[in-house]
């Protein structure tokens, strides 16, 4: 690297980190930028794994957005590929990095940093858990071996830990491949961020598909054959013979390296930053599943890692580490999901947690059908929408709905509803577009929150 021109270093490549060299490049083209990436891919959506073990999409390269060699030719920004930070000097302004490779180690020096190293899947400490043919998925290279050992070992049977949104979407994905599925739950509700009541039609639709549920499962380990594979997941009452097993059980933040060079990080793991996503070094930022975020309807730091946030936050961070002045506001934790023909979604807060929150709450649930009858080719199919809603005020806290049509984007409404702190008379009175193929005259957002204010008033 030039001595005369600043320096800007990215370490990680795929949703912030890409965004953050992005807009050092756009509002410095004279300095020098370049990212650090561990795997082999940049810019991609891991999002899109799900459908690429289906085989829905056929090659990983599917999922990049942007490739390598485009960052490098198209925006002129260095890109390491098979390169791993292993250390970050803030004194001497250095990261310390391997080439995966050749195992050859380098100094990368920087005027400005941003850290956006992601998350790394949850892998519980049960007994067994080093036997082979026991999968994670969270990285496009996850996602290659998975499939690739599908394609080559042709398994029948697979057990998945845990029923969150990521292990439901990979229920489908293996059915979708033939396989026989099982989804192991320990204590608690599957698709903990809803309600029960909503999650329990998520439960008979993966009945309808053929998926076994095994709730509040007492898992004590993972048992193995003689050359190392596992063959079967050993619960309390039970021994359940597996091919292979994938872990879905969440993700924590990778933020080791930054507490070890001395920035501060939060009790749940998070790197500390301001809403600019400064860190407490002011010549590092950070951004991604690697950070936390600013609840809209608390005010309390969260953490819900989401390829949108980090694109976002990555954004914020590679303005103000090349001298702007941005800021990431916040999140309200909108999600959205496929599992086999049910849209899911969901924003804001839960009932559990508008009572961890200690809320004066109410809710209301309608089921409402997703467009006119006057269009029925398809059929209209009922929407089920719930609403929480603060008494005091009448505002909107969170809502979720379930339907087979019409879900996805009518659940923006109502996360642009809370981040705009309105009510659910505010809601009532909104303008919304109509036409029978999208819509019956009175959508089932606003009528949610029609009966929403009628059980106000009683």
């Amino acid at each position: 690297m030039s001595r005369d021109k600043k320096r800007a270093l990215v370490i990680g490549g795929v949703a912030a980190g890409m965004s953050a060299a992005s807009r050092i490049r756009r509002n410095k083209p004279d300095w020098e930028v370049t990212v650090v990436e561990r795997g082999k891919f940049v810019s991609y959506g891991s999002c899109g794994l799900p459908y690429f073990v289906s085989d829905l999409v056929k090659d990983v390269r599917g999922l990049v957005v942007y490739s390598a060699d485009f960052f490098r030719e198209n925006r002129g920004i260095g890109v390491l590929l098979r390169h791993e930070a292993t250390r970050i000097d803030l004194e001497d302004k250095l990261v310390f990095a391997r080439d995966l490779d050749r195992s050859q180690e380098m100094k990368l020096p920087y005027d400005k940093l941003v850290i956006c190293t992601g998350a790394s899947p949850s892998r519980p400490s049960f007994p067994g858990i080093e036997l082979k043919n026991i999968f994670v998925i969270r990285t496009a290279e996850d996602g290659v071996a998975l499939k690739t050992f599908i394609k080559q070992e042709g398994p029948r049977k697979v057990a998945i830990i845990g029923a969150g949104l990521i292990g439901l979407e990979m229920a489908e994905a293996f059915k979708a491949q033939g396989l026989e599925v099982t989804m192991i739950k320990r204590p608690g509700s599957i698709l903990k961020m809803f309600d029960d009541d909503m999650a329990a039609k998520v439960e008979a639709e993966l009945k309808d598909k053929g998926v076994e549920l095994i709730k509040n499962a007492i898992i004590q380990g993972f048992e193995g054959e003689v050359d190392g594979r596992v063959k079967a997941v050993a619960l309390a009452d039970r021994s359940l013979e597996v091919d292979f097993i994938l872990l879905a059980t969440g993700a924590s933040p990778n933020s080791s390296q930054a507490e070890e060079a001395g920035l501060k990080v939060n009790s749940n793991g998070t790197i500390a930053v301001d809403e600019r996503m400064q860190t407490s070094n002011p010549e590092v930022f950070a951004a991604g599943d690697c950070v936390g975020q600013n609840h809209f309807v608390t005010g309390k730091e969260v953490y819900i890692p989401r390829g949108t946030t980090a694109n976002k936050q990555g954004r914020v961070a590679g303005e103000n580490a090349s001298g702007g002045n941005d800021v990431f506001e916040g999140v309200v934790g909108t999600a959205v999901s496929k599992i086999f023909d049910l849209t899911v979604a969901r924003t804001g807060l839960s009932s559990a947690e508008a009572t961890k929150e200690a809320y004066d709450f109410m809710t209301s649930k309608v089921a409402h059908p997703s467009h006119g009858h006057t269009y029925p080719n398809p059929p209209p199919e009922d929407i089920t929408v719930k609403l929480v809603v603060e008494k005091p005020t009448g505002k909107l806290l969170g809502a979720q709905m379930i339907g087979k049509m019409g879900v996805a984007k009518r659940i923006d409404v109502f996360a642009t509803a809370l981040q705009n702190g309105m009510t659910v008379d505010d809601i009532t009175r909104l303008d919304l577009s109509y036409s029978p193929p999208f819509a019956p005259f009175w959508d089932s957002i606003l009528v949610a929150a029609n009966v929403a204010l009628r059980k106000l008033a009683r």
